[in-house]
């Protein structure tokens, strides 16, 4: 078939009946792009007997390197076929045009799943015949599910039956028909989830109205009883709610949507086609035979009367599914590739051919190819194109008829939908085209294309202009001059080369802006739903949080003219001057204007937001970046700014610390989105960090703990004064039951909105979308969230279930809900503020009446009060939720419970000071929380893949072998029915995973393929800090637990990473140290100090001179140890180096014993030369003649006193032992010389002789 015309297409867009728009999804190596290569042969884009080896959609060339897609791409097909406008009518030729999206299968890719599926009306789904519904497969039919997408079942891959396992007709098709029941009891599943919550809604309305209903009737009458009951019984008797059936819902082949193929041989089929085959012969409509065709039909051979299961009596009959198609397709293997004998049968195939009209050419008849042969066959007989395209014209719906049924559920998700103009919404769901219509479209990603790849940039046919051919000319002649000149060495003179190079050299300035200018333009990928849209035209741009009940807030709708309109056709692009609606597309002039996802439409007010897309995997993977070259690091912000807009799922934060970090849904697409950021986007030399890997932190009641810190206070409960002593806040800290845990995780959204309405009200204004709290969540990037925000009645009500479902410490919970002051870390954490005072000093976040923390009128001048300070605790709680104190990762399942706050007035004013008193406030909460949060025995929460592994019985040993060596948890193995195959489910911990995949695959040798799935975060039950303590285990584990412990492990590393102290091989002390310059427990969380010591090790090792210089300007950092009786000395450290141009000093409070025991660490010559010697001096003006100058070094633990004496001592009895061993070896060698000397004396002499100390 000759290529279709670009221009063709165009005026097909103006029919929408005549439009499918349709993605193809499946599990990663079902054959999707073998599929679609298949059909764009049909177009002649690419050679038959290339289809499924080219690849076509996959233009990247790892994705020809891997053989997987990474990024969803579409084409645009073209189609006719003979079609009866009614039965019996005369068949007339009609052309359709298919808009085709190939998306990839690979979970970490699951956000460009997303992308291509709300674009779409209608989904074809693979599933492999071997491997069956896999972990892909379930997330892909709940995307068409969700999107409320028709899908299209194809069971592809039908030859691995035969070449593979080895089945016959009959053991194929029972296996087919177990598989088709496994994807239908998928979609089953979503059915009756969806059913059981609605009808739960349902009985919640009607509740709520019979409540309404019988409070209405008494406040008319308390007498009227009967009245009463009447109408309650009558709002309860009201039918609302409908049953819906979902007979239409399952895939059946009988109903012409399933299609059996095989993509790599270029075959397909539906019962339709062999319905009509067998029309003439059995003599039975075809209509009839479409429904007998697949199930437990036989047909009698003497009869030929179909025949139920029931009236068979004891014959043994086959399925006609197996005796007319499968034995068909089976027969065609044996004769072309001999089946199980392995030779072919070249009478068989000729007989074949003849028996179905079938005309090969003489060259494929006369190959020694057996596969040639087979595909040529079938290629005549059941083409993959023709039955895969046939079914999607008449299967899935055109656009018109899917957005009548789509467009009103999504307009009803969209925010502020009540305030949708109808017309805006009528020209939707109508989906009307005319000039004078308004316009919407949604762009569902933005797409990096190279600028030399764009239309306007290609030249037709290739060739050059004069101008440009001479120009380009001339530099191959330089080139060739220049070359021949250093060969033959002209080039050494120094005149020339420096004459050379200032000619060659611009004399103007560059730009930085110019050189990280990048060569890279995005497109949008879009869908038109109404209206037509022209190049040139003024459209308003919604971002993703935007709202027609506010259109003037803030962010506010850009407007934005289109620069350009493209026909989207796989690895190219054509240019278009309109588009219709129904119509996929791709829209230039939007860069800079939205990020990933947005919708665009012709006026402002009364337009619709259609939200965002639901990203199958949040992403989990972060590395840090740096360039190579520190002067590319504007090009590789710029870079990293185009990778986040070209990737629906990648992210780019900068830390405080001024790392650049990407975070990505897995390691395959940070492998991906580092080889973009190289070559596309930055074009200069990155180099990626070790992942870093998410943790939380949290505490729980274990069986063995140590003895609390304070008996008479009692566990957790802390006393924190502020250094002032003005302030005392009684403080208990307690672990959160799992269930209340759960609970908050999962219900993060309903206590976000919660937040932002409690802000509303406090600032005076009217909180967005009131009536729409079961509205789905739209982050920054467009991404929603489908899982239903409760309102506050339902949030507290199903909160303060959960605590009463705990078992035991009823006492302790209760009436907790009410007293919740705070969530957190950000406010909306799985941590709890319970203020449990008297006067609610914090406030009650969850009662209608009162508001969170709210701050009082501050007066300087006034006395001070306890809820003068109910700000700074809460601060001071979100600042320790968000960096606990194991590794300054988050908290997780902690409540702080605030019991009192008791305020002592100062004489002074001025000491008495709201403002000085803010830090110590906050500075003396953290403290507490932090040691009432190591009173229990801490955790760390690992965060979790779920992974799925499918390997053959001789590589399941090495599959568990590396499973077990990183950690994983076996959690189920099943075998595949029909074959050798094993699923094992597994859990893995994130950090473990990194090279995971390449290890199974070089360990089993391609054999097995791990598919990893964010799961969350599970608790690792080990403490970081425990050592032996009883005899049996100083026996067994020694001193300092020769047992590795990988909590330890975990959390040593997230400490190196971030700069802060690690302390030695699992020690840890009961008591804080007073000696020593770091302690055991976790110190200085997350501050400058721990940062320079990781960046500069040279300069910390470096003695500091005392010398006194406090300025105003000095950083305060808290130091973690406990409050001594006597005051505090300052150390002042004087940073005046070449490193640090601006002057910086710390401040850092420690005992006075500490400063005292300093010991003395001499630096390197290298280390003298690096760095000036600086100094340091105690600032106390008591005891100033007292001091002495001390040596600090801050790179390694200072050793305490005792202990040094003690190792001293230790390495005096080694060498004391070592000198008696060596004397005692000298004493028994001479006395063995001396005997054999004796000896040889008395045998010269011929006597003998015995000495009787020798023998005895």
């Amino acid at each position: 078939m000759p290529v279709v015309n670009p221009e063709k297409l165009v005026a097909l867009q103006r029919n929408p009946d005549g439009i499918r728009n349709i993605c193809i999804l499946a599990h990663v190596d079902h054959g999707k792009t073998s599929l679609s290569d298949a059909l764009i042969a049909t177009n002649g884009i690419i050679s038959p007997k290339l289809a499924g080896k080219i690849r076509y959609l996959d233009s990247r060339p790892d994705e020809q390197t891997r053989g997987i897609t990474m990024e969803s791409s579409a084409i645009s097909l073209f189609f006719s076929m003979l079609r009866r406008s009614a039965p019996g009518a005369t068949p007339e030729e009609k052309e359709y045009l298919i808009n085709l999206i190939d998306s990839p299968g690979h979970i970490d890719f699951s956000s460009e799943v997303s992308t291509a599926s709300r674009l779409c009306d209608g989904a074809v789904v693979l599933v492999d015949a071997v491997e069956g519904v896999c972990s892909q497969t379930v997330t892909v039919l709940r995307q068409t599910w969700v999107e409320h997408m028709k899908p299209l079942l194809v069971i592809n891959k039908m030859d691995r039956l035969i070449t593979e396992l080895k089945m016959t007709p009959g053991e194929a098709y029972i296996h087919l028909s177990k598989l088709l029941e496994q994807v239908n009891a998928v979609l089953g599943s979503f059915f009756q989830g969806e059913r059981m919550e609605e009808d739960l809604n349902w009985r919640e309305r009607v509740d709520e109205r019979i409540a309404a209903a019988a409070a209405k009737e008494l406040e008319k009458s308390e007498k009227d009883v009967v009245g009463n009951s009447v109408d309650i019984d009558t709002m309860s008797a009201n039918p609302e709610f409908e049953e819906k059936d979902d007979e239409d819902l399952y895939f059946a082949p009988e109903k012409n949507n399933v299609i059996f193929s095989s993509a790599i041989d270029g075959w397909a089929f539906t019962v339709r086609q062999f319905a009509s085959l067998y029309e003439k012969k059995l003599g039975i409509k075809r209509t009839a035979m479409e429904k007998v065709l697949w199930g437990d039909f036989y047909l009698d051979p003497k009869t030929k009367k179909v025949l139920a299961q029931k009236h068979l009596k004891g014959r043994n009959l086959k399925p006609m599914f197996v005796q007319l198609v499968l034995e068909q397709i089976w027969a065609v293997y044996s004769a072309t590739t001999g089946g199980d004998k392995g030779k072919g049968d070249p009478a068989m195939t000729e007989k074949i051919t003849k028996s179905l009209n079938l005309t090969l050419p003489p060259h494929v008849v006369r190959s020694r190819d057996p596969r040639a042969i087979l595909t040529a066959l079938f290629s005549a007989w059941l083409p993959l194109s023709t039955a895969l395209l046939v079914s999607v014209i008449e299967s899935l719906p055109s656009p018109p008829i899917a957005q009548e049924s789509r467009l009103p559920g999504l307009i009803d998700a969209s925010p502020g939908h009540t305030h949708v103009d109808p017309k805006v919404r009528d020209a939707m769901v109508k989906s009307k085209s005319s000039k004078d219509d308004p316009v919407v479209a949604y762009v569902s990603k933005m797409v990096s294309i190279p600028e030399s790849e764009l239309p306007e940039n290609k030249r037709r046919g290739g060739t050059l202009s004069p101008e440009e051919a001479r120009e380009m000319g001339r530099r191959k002649r330089a080139e060739i001059a220049r070359a021949q000149a250093l060969e033959n060495g002209t080039a050494e003179d120094p005149v020339n080369g420096l004459t050379e190079a200032i000619e060659d050299a611009s004399l103007e300035e560059k730009k930085p802006q110019d050189e990280a200018q990048p060569k890279e333009h995005l497109i949008g990928f879009a869908r038109i739903y109404s209206g037509t849209l022209s190049v040139g035209d003024s459209v308003y741009v919604m971002p993703p949080k935007f709202s027609p009940a506010y259109p003037h807030n803030s962010p506010e709708p850009q407007k934005v003219t289109v620069t350009a309109l493209y026909l989207l056709m796989g690895r190219g692009l054509e240019p278009l001057t309109s588009v219709p609606a129904g119509v996929v597309f791709g829209i230039g002039g939007l860069e800079g204007h939205i990020l990933k996802s947005g919708t665009i439409c012709s006026q402002l007010i009364g337009s619709v937001n259609l939200a965002g897309v639901s990203m199958g995997s949040a992403p989990i993977v972060r590395v840090a970046l740096e360039p190579v070259n520190p002067a590319d690091i504007d090009k590789m912000i710029s870079g990293l700014k185009l990778l986040v807009q070209s990737d629906p799922c990648a992210e780019y934060e900068q830390f405080s610390s001024g790392e650049h970090v990407l975070l990505t849904a897995g390691e395959l697409h940070l492998e991906r989105c580092l080889t973009d950021l190289r070559e596309r986007f930055a074009k200069c030399e990155v180099q990626a960090g070790e992942p870093i890997v998410p943790y939380r932190e949290t505490i729980v009641r274990a069986e063995e703990m140590k003895p609390p810190a304070n008996k008479e206070l009692g566990r957790g409960t802390v006393i924190a004064v502020t250094t002032s002593k003005q302030v005392a806040i009684r403080l208990r800290v307690r672990p959160l039951p799992a269930e209340v845990t759960e609970f908050l995780s999962k219900n993060f959204n309903a206590i976000k909105r919660l937040y932002s309405e409690h802000q509303a009200e406090k600032k005076g204004k009217q909180t967005e979308d009131q009536d729409g709290s079961d509205q789905e969540d739209v982050d920054e990037d467009g991404v929603v969230d489908h899982t239903k925000i409760l309102s506050l009645a339902e949030f507290k009500k199903q909160l303060q279930a959960t605590f009463e479902s705990v078992k035991g410490q009823r006492d302790v919970w209760a009436n907790v809900v009410d007293q919740i002051s705070a969530f957190g870390p950000r406010r909306t954490g799985p941590n709890l503020l319970i203020d449990a005072t008297k006067e609610g000093i914090c406030g009650r976040f969850l009662n209608d009446n009162t508001t969170s923390s709210e701050t009082p009128e501050q007066n300087t001048s006034s006395a001070l009060s306890p809820a003068s300070f109910s700000d700074k605790i809460a601060h001071a709680f979100q600042l320790s939720t968000l960096q606990g104190p194991l590794c300054a990762e988050p908290m997780q399942g902690v409540a702080i419970f605030l019991e009192s706050v008791l305020v002592t007035p100062s004489p002074s004013e001025e000491e008495s000071s709201l403002g000085r008193l803010t830090g110590e406030v906050i500075k003396a909460v953290q403290g507490g929380i932090k040691q009432g949060f190591l009173d229990w025995s801490p955790r760390i929460l690992l965060a979790m893949y779920s992974c799925e592994i499918q390997a053959s019985t001789e590589v399941l040993g090495r599959v568990y072998d590396v499973l077990t060596r990183r950690r994983g948890t076996i959690l189920s193995e099943s075998l595949l029915e029909g074959s050798s195959a094993f699923t094992i489910l597994s859990l893995l911990p994130v950090a473990e995973s990194f090279g995971f995949s390449d290890e199974i695959r070089k360990r089993t040798s391609g054999a097995a393929s791990p598919q990893l799935i964010w799961r969350g975060y599970e608790i690792l039950h080990e403490d970081p800090y425990w050592v032996p303590r009883t005899e049996e285990e100083m026996e067994d584990l020694g001193e300092f637990a020769d047992k590795e412990n990988v909590a330890k492990r975990y959390v040593d590393g997230v400490r190196r990473r971030k700069g802060m102290l690690v302390t030695g091989r699992g020690e840890r002390r009961e008591e804080p140290p007073t000696n020593t310059l770091t302690s055991t427990r976790p110190s200085f969380s997350d501050n400058y100090f721990g940062k320079f010591t990781s960046t500069f090790p040279p300069l910390l090792s470096c003695p500091l001179l005392i010398s006194p210089s406090l300025t105003p300007r000095s950083l305060a950092f808290n130091s973690q140890f406990p409050t001594p009786s006597v005051p505090f000395n300052s150390i002042q450290f004087d940073l005046l180096t070449s490193v640090f141009r601006p002057q910086h000093q710390l401040t850092i409070e420690l005992p006075r014993p500490t400063i005292a025991r300093m010991s003395l660490f001499k630096p390197t010559q290298s280390q003298q030369n690096l760095l000036p010697m600086h100094s340091l001096s105690r600032t106390t003006s008591q005891e100033k003649s007292k001091e002495e100058p001390v040596v600090v070094a801050s790179t390694a633990e200072v050793v305490p006193e005792k202990k040094r004496r003690y190792s001293k001592t230790i390495e005096y009895l080694i060498v004391i032992t070592a000198i008696i061993i060596l004397c005692t070896i000298i004493a028994v060698i001479s006395i063995e010389v001396k005997g054999h000397g004796q000896k040889l004396k008395d045998s010269n002499s011929g006597g003998v002789y015995v000495n009787p100390e020798v023998h005895a």
